[in-house]
């Protein structure tokens, strides 16, 4: 392959919508590609995880669940998203307040979906769903929301409703899960590149840029 030709990658990114570490890693993620330019081709797929799997229809309150979960003190938890939102601001991402956390499997369902349609509206599903939570702090587990969000970004929100009223994709979504845990993935987000090579975590843009350019010139 020349020089002047772009180094084909694929990037798996496993993930979230609920995950605050996630909405980090993929816009640092997609920060370190643009600082990449036309030295890779990118072929970006969004892999589902569910950090809460057990989480019942109505959701449980944030703070509840995060003491709960981490045995977190109110002052470490508040220093958490103080860090969280720094990490954020610093690339241009907002995170308000969210009052509760919701089930994240119907948003998993809908984005495999969305990726079967096009993988651009797919990526900006993905952004939605994460402003929809973090910045808006919306019921991501309603399928109302979930509709009107892939409507917003260009996909047909009629069948997009009826994705959500059936149970289309579950065993697709589930197996993708499997997959992954079965693999040694517990924490997110993981990114795989060339399904070799794992950068765990939201790392920042840097460690992103650094890991990429190794990878496209060793290939």
């Amino acid at each position: 392959m020349s020089a002047s030709q772009p180094v084909p990658v694929r990037i798996d990114f496993v993930s979230d919508v609920s995950c605050p570490w996630c909405a980090i890693g993929l816009n640092a993620l997609e920060q370190a590609l643009g600082r990449l330019g036309d030295k890779v081709a990118v072929d970006l797929h969004f892999q589902p995880f569910e950090l809460n799997p057990q989480m019942p229809p109505e959701g449980q309150d944030a703070d509840e669940h995060l003491v709960q979960k981490y045995s977190l003190t109110p002052q470490q938890l508040e220093q958490n998203r103080e860090v969280i939102r720094a990490r954020g601001a610093d690339l241009g991402f907002v995170f308000g307040q969210r009052g509760r956390v919701y089930n994240t499997f119907d948003a998993h369902r809908l984005l495999h979906w969305a990726a079967l349609q096009d993988a651009d509206r797919a990526r900006a599903l993905k952004h939605a769903l994460l402003r929809a939570y973090f910045t808006d702090g919306e019921d991501v587990s309603a399928h109302g929301v979930l509709a009107r969000l892939a409507e917003s970004v260009g996909l047909d929100g009629a069948r997009a409703a009826q994705v959500l009223a059936s149970d289309e994709y579950a065993a697709d979504v589930r197996e993708r899960e499997r997959y992954y845990t079965d693999r040694g993935i517990h924490s997110v987000p993981a990114v795989i590149v060339n399904e070799l090579h794992l950068i765990s975590g939201g790392q920042p843009v840097e460690v992103f840029e650094r890991a990429l350019r190794h990878i496209a010139e060793d290939a």
